[in-house]
């Protein structure tokens, strides 16, 4: 993994870091709603749960930017546009903590989904098709592991930053990702695959998506369904899980918390890179596995100690899985569609995966609280289809991208 990194020239190094930056921030602006959701609910004089659709909404909204933003990353290039969105979730986030009513909150919360959707999947395409075929496990894994890094980041600020700017400055202090574009403006360059099919017409929307691709659309879908339900199964509630079964007070939960999130960066990092050497679908299938066997220790741990341990080894399964999906999801991609379709399936299944939270706590509730079982029940069969769908499924690891760099010189 090192040395793949190494040969990698000084444009496609910025070009990893701006796409991984810009995942880590999206991120960072999702995850600052989840500490202060609270504070929210008071200031507009309701309950909690008229506050979550918040999260709903952004998770809704997602796939409309992932085709918008792809669609035009498509047809203008990818660096315009991961510029222009990252400046649209930023200054989202900004009018956020200044909304007056829960209604015009909730409403700034969905175009920030929209905005929050279109950067994965053109943050990821620019990556893909700038660096060389062998190094993309590696990078595939330092990107995603993007995501856990928001959370850690949202975490420190939240610690740090709340007592001092309450909750609205929490969403001001979460515009500053769009200082990202003046980097991305003077140290990154375009994806020189794209600029290779200028000249050629693109197709855009779902028309153009679906066009001779409907059997791959559908399979990269289902498969992304799986990867959201066992991430968000084994992550949303977990915390409530501590909280709730085992009455741990907030700071034992925060300490866990922050422990499987480093394990899901590790986990991430090193299963992409692993990817490169073993195959996509294998290193998923192995991570997946992984992930069912920890169950027990997860979820059924008798100390702390226990949970601390199995929920580290099960992000680390879950993220390491993830770690391979940008590499994978753009290699499966047309040539053609590489902007929007990676992004689009991905979000797509976020979409189909948005009611786990809801449904894994109504099977706690008709089980009399057993939260535990709830999250095993839906961990183990998400985790079996997810198995299931990469056995029966394909890959093209190391792909050539129509104008894209071969070795480290041609980048």
């Amino acid at each position: 993994m090192v040395q793949s990194l190494r040969e990698l020239s000084p444009k496609q190094r910025s070009a990893a870091l701006a796409s991984y930056l810009g995942w880590t921030l999206d991120a960072f602006d999702f995850f600052i709603l989840v500490f202060i959701m609270e504070d929210i609910a008071k200031e507009f004089g309701t309950g909690l749960k008229a506050v979550t659709y918040a999260i709903f909404l952004t998770l809704a909204a997602r796939p409309i930017g992932a085709l918008a933003f792809g669609a035009a990353a498509d047809r203008f290039g990818r660096r315009p546009v991961l510029m222009i969105n990252i400046l649209a979730f930023s200054l989202l986030e900004f009018a956020s903590g200044l909304a007056p009513t829960l209604g015009s909150f909730l409403m700034l919360r969905a175009l920030f989904g929209i905005a929050m959707g279109g950067e994965w999947g053109v943050g990821a395409s620019l990556i893909m098709e700038t660096i060389p075929p062998r190094a993309r496990g590696a990078v595939s894994g330092i990107l995603q592991a993007g995501y856990p890094s928001g959370y850690l980041l949202a975490s420190v600020a939240y610690f740090a930053l709340y007592g001092l700017i309450g909750w609205r400055g929490m969403f001001f202090a979460g515009a500053l990702p769009a200082l990202l574009v003046v980097y991305i403006r003077g140290k990154v360059e375009e994806s020189p695959a794209f600029l290779a099919r200028a000249t050629v017409r693109q197709d855009s929307g779902i028309k153009g998506l679906l066009r001779g691709n409907a059997k791959l659309f559908l399979y990269a879908v289902l498969l992304m369904t799986a990867f959201n339900f066992l991430s968000h199964g084994t992550q949303d509630l977990y915390p409530a899980f501590l909280s709730l079964q085992h009455h741990f007070p907030p700071r034992l939960v925060g300490l866990i918390a922050t422990g499987y999130n480093i394990g899901a960066i590790l986990g991430g990092v090193f299963l992409g890179a692993v990817s490169e050497r073993i195959g996509r679908c294998r290193g998923i299938l192995i991570a997946a596995l992984g992930a069912l066997c920890v169950i027990p220790l997860w979820a059924y741990g008798t100390s702390p100690l226990m949970l601390a341990s199995g929920a580290f080894l099960m992000q680390f399964a879950v993220q390491g899985a993830w770690g391979i999906v940008p590499a994978h999801l753009n290699e499966l991609s047309p040539h053609n569609m590489r902007g929007t379709f990676p992004g689009f399936v991905y979000q797509t299944g976020n979409l189909l995966a948005s009611a786990n939270a809801t449904l894994q706590a109504w099977i706690a509730e008709a089980n009399g609280g057993n939260y535990a079982f709830a999250l095993s029940l839906v961990t183990a069969i998400v985790a079996l289809a997810l198995a299931g769908l990469t056995f029966s499924g394909i890959e093209a690891r190391g792909v050539k991208f129509h104008g894209g760099p071969e070795n480290p010189e041609d980048g």
